[in-house]
């Protein structure tokens, strides 16, 4: 499988988030809509299986891609003032679980999911946001 990002951005990606979440932090995965790649997964998951873990990811990016096409009608809602006024634009999304979080960062035509255990929703927000400025120049 070719390489979606480069290992500097990869690195960018996974300091900016283990920098915000802490050792809570689970995995990061980038992502496009066509393919995916693993970027960070804590040793103490999955035990070593590469299967697994690939068919665990695989399952979080497929639910997730619905997001390129949220996005697009989220935006629309902040550009179209009759359907919900003062929304804004679409920034991230956070799935809250039992035992821990998803979150979703998408920009453009590539995204960001990270997975964590339970933490407080602060870090999350200050994360996204540092992703979204990442995503939208990786070459920064």
């Amino acid at each position: 499988m070719a390489e979606l990002v480069t290992d500097e951005f990869a690195e960018s990606l996974v300091s900016t988030c283990r920098v915000t979440v802490g050792d809570s932090l689970r995995s990061v995965v980038y992502f496009t809509p066509d393919d995916f790649e693993l970027l960070y997964v804590r040793s103490d998951l999955y035990e070593g299986d590469e299967d697994a873990l690939r068919r665990a990811k695989s399952t979080f990016v497929e639910n997730e891609r619905v997001g390129f096409e949220d996005k697009e009608t989220y935006n629309r809602l902040a550009t179209e003032p009759d359907l919900e006024p003062d929304v804004g634009e679409y920034e991230f999304t956070i799935r809250v679980f039992s035992a821990g979080f998803i979150s979703r960062v998408i920009v453009d035509d590539h995204g960001v999911i990270v997975t964590s255990d339970g933490i407080e929703m602060d870090p999350f927000e200050d994360m996204a946001v540092a992703i979204r400025k990442m995503l939208a120049d990786p070459d920064a």
